[in-house]
């Protein structure tokens, strides 16, 4: 057996059911801040008239304001037609906003026009966790072709191509994995172990390269190389999931933590960073250290922390939903900002990991291959494999608060 890189299976072979990103269909909805969605809300449902109301909420072909749909799953939201409504905003929930971005969601759905609801449904707080591939930029600044969030991720790529999501349970409690039947005891065969749903995601996250396809994951044939990038990818898996699932929030050493040396502005003017004094600067604001490795963090060609802060900084178009932001910048911001940096530095680390981990996987030669899967019966995947799982075990509201047929 050998696994060249065009005999490897796709990530799409091993976790079959994937889901496209969401599509939002109006940015107002999401915030890096709870009180901006508020206001924004408070703005939309005290606006007089419902011409004004629909102006506001930005209405498209899949949703008006007397558009009528039913909740999300696992969400207390309304489900009369937007028109009518006069409560309060619901509960924001924290969401991946393309890589590493966490912010803010209404989780209405009568204001998302794609929210993608089977991924709400197997969405828990303890087992699940969802796989990202951010879509492939061809000749793009290296960088990670698969992410891992224990948050629901929006699934954006920062560039614009399509990237799918990839749960890692087919339903809620971290039941039934979402691998292709047999890919499991195959590998527990192979490596002499038994092999954990986890352990191929971890793998994947610390072996994977991208293609046009997608993903690419080598499968190497011994054990030795397995454990070393299952243990690569629990370790990048921990920092990426930032604490969730009882683990500890990402922490640099003593003397290499960033901190805030000059306070940042109201509104800072533009980011740059200093290479020489490992500076980052937002206006005159300024946290160090930044390791260079932080800042060249790229993920489908754009610079991480530069995508965050113009998230952060753009004005939306006067009297429009988007235009309501904070007055000045939140202490909360820096705090996060901080924390990506941290999580960005040590994940900078662990690219050395990564590549040490690529130079075994091309000197051991022997490897799985897609023959090799296919031969054992494991490919071609199944097409029910491809499908969510039917996970609706408690009756769901419907639109006009009807409960949804079952």
């Amino acid at each position: 057996m050998s696994a060249t890189r065009s005999e490897a299976p796709l990530l799409g072979e091993l976790m079959p059911w994937s889901v496209a990103p969401m599509r939002l269909g109006r940015d107002w909805v999401l915030a890096p801040d709870r009180r901006t969605l508020r206001a924004r809300w408070e703005a939309l449902v005290r606006a007089e008239g419902a011409g004004r109301r629909e102006e506001l909420f930005s209405s498209t072909r899949a949703r008006t304001t007397r558009t009528s749909v039913a909740a999300l799953p696992g969400q207390r939201t309304g489900t009369g037609r937007l028109a009518r409504e006069t409560g309060p905003c619901p509960e924001p929930v924290r969401v991946m906003h393309g890589p590493f971005d966490e912010q803010w969601l209404i989780p209405d759905h009568r204001l998302i026009d794609a929210a993608r609801p089977e991924l709400w449904r197997v969405a828990d707080d303890s087992h699940q966790l969802f796989a990202v591939e951010p879509g492939y930029v061809p000749q793009a600044t290296p960088g990670p072709c698969v992410l891992v969030s224990a948050l629901l991720p929006d699934g954006r790529s920062p560039a614009g191509r399509p990237g799918r999501i990839r749960p890692l349970h087919r339903r809620p409690g971290g039941r039934e994995p979402n691998l292709t039947p047999g890919v499991l005891p195959l590998l527990s065969a192979c490596y002499g172990h038994e092999v954990a749903a986890g352990d191929v995601l971890a793998w994947a996250l610390a072996a994977a390269e991208p293609s046009p396809a997608g993903a690419v994951v080598p499968l190497p044939a011994g054990p030795d190389v397995w454990a070393a990038g299952v243990e690569l990818g629990r370790r990048m898996t921990a920092v990426q999931v930032r604490g969730a699932r009882g683990g500890e929030r990402p922490r640099l050493p003593g003397g290499r933590r960033p901190y805030v040396r000059a306070a940042v502005p109201a509104w800072p003017s533009a980011l740059r960073y200093d290479a020489d004094t490992e500076a980052l600067h937002l206006g005159e604001g300024r946290v160090s250290p930044v390791p260079a490795a932080a800042w060249d963090f790229h993920v489908g060609g754009v610079r991480v922390l530069e995508m965050w802060f113009e998230r952060r900084t753009a004005r939306g178009e006067p009297g429009t939903l988007e235009a309501i932001r904070p007055s000045e910048w939140p202490q909360e911001w820096t705090s996060d900002l901080l924390e990506l940096i941290t999580v960005l530095a040590l994940l900078g680390e662990l690219g050395a990991g990564r590549e040490e981990l690529r130079r075994a996987v091309a000197g051991a030669g022997a490897g799985i291959t897609r023959d090799d899967l296919t031969a054992a019966g494991v490919l071609p995947v199944p097409d029910t494999a491809r499908r969510p799982a039917s996970v609706l075990d408690h009756q769901e509201e419907g639109p006009e608060g009807q409960f949804a047929l079952l």
